[in-house]
């Protein structure tokens, strides 16, 4: 992977975590999901002029990615319900890179070679010992919020694999990524309402520096994604997001005042060596 799509992609990882974290600490979880959303359309619409329409063989794939994150949303909220940023991030997000590789194989036709292979599982593997509460083991989860995190985990996968092989076919990723943004906008701000009713609106305007900080990091962590799968392998870069659990785990930890244990130390270990296999990819 060349140097500038994997900085990048770092980037985007960083993005990510920042505005999960920001779900955690000011906000019921459904709630700021719609209004993050809402906040990514505000973000994206100036470019809307800009950018023109994606090719027509594009849309249908913008159509299933936005029934796709709406699952997302709505599982990762209960997630969150349920359980810590520090245990349901990881297994929200370590599963889903193996799941994605998977299928860049099997529907895209993706090769990835041995050090790819290597570097998603031994990722994955310490993105998921980061879950680990209490230095024990997984048992002492609540099933709830395992559930609902390993259904995030699919729906990552399953978007990440549609915008994907959507960018690729729109003739630039930037119209792709533009009018995914605000067409999720106005549905997620039309489910928040449906779910709230005015009181979308009243939060919105008691917390609206919160929203629109994670709109933005959100805008560029999955921008920065869409436009790197369409010049590298889409499970490769799938897999370099989910480093983003480093910097979540940090976030946790610091912010949130959730334990560190030893486990997540190694874990750490596991994920950076994942990342340097990815590299020599």
């Amino acid at each position: 992977m060349d140097a500038y799509v994997f900085l990048a992609v770092l980037a985007a990882a960083a993005f990510h975590a920042g505005w999960n974290a920001l779900l955690k600490v000011r906000l019921e979880p459904m709630m700021a999901m719609s209004l993050i959303s809402t906040a990514c359309g505000i973000v994206a619409l100036p470019f809307v002029p800009l950018v023109g329409l994606p090719l027509p063989a594009a849309w249908p794939y913008i159509i299933a990615s936005l029934a796709l994150h709406l699952v997302y949303y709505t599982a990762l909220a209960e997630a969150y319900r349920f359980g810590d940023l520090g245990q349901v991030y990881p297994i929200a997000r370590g599963a889903a890179p193996l799941m994605t590789a998977l299928g860049a194989t099997l529907w895209l036709g993706e090769r990835l070679g041995p050090a790819g292979w290597c570097g998603i599982l031994v990722l994955g593997a310490g993105i998921l010992m980061l879950s680990l509460r209490g230095g024990r083991d997984l048992s002492r989860f609540d099933g709830r919020s395992v559930g609902f995190a390993l259904l995030t985990a699919l729906s990552i996968a399953a978007y990440t694999l549609v915008d994907g092989a959507g960018a690729r076919l729109a003739g630039s990723p930037a119209p792709y990524i533009v009018w995914l943004f605000v067409l999720d906008g106005i549905m997620m701000f039309a489910f928040g309402f449906w779910r709230a009713g005015g009181s979308v609106v009243t939060e919105f305007r008691h917390a609206w520096t919160v929203v629109l900080l994670g709109g933005v990091l959100s805008t560029a962590a999955y921008a920065i994604a869409i436009w790197a799968m369409t010049v590298a392998p889409i499970a490769l870069v799938a897999a370099l997001r989910e480093t983003s659990v480093l910097f979540a785990a940090v976030l946790s930890i610091v912010v949130l005042k959730e334990p560190l244990i030893p486990a997540r130390v190694a874990a750490a270990l596991l994920v950076l060596c994942g990342l340097a296999l990815i590299r020599l990819c």
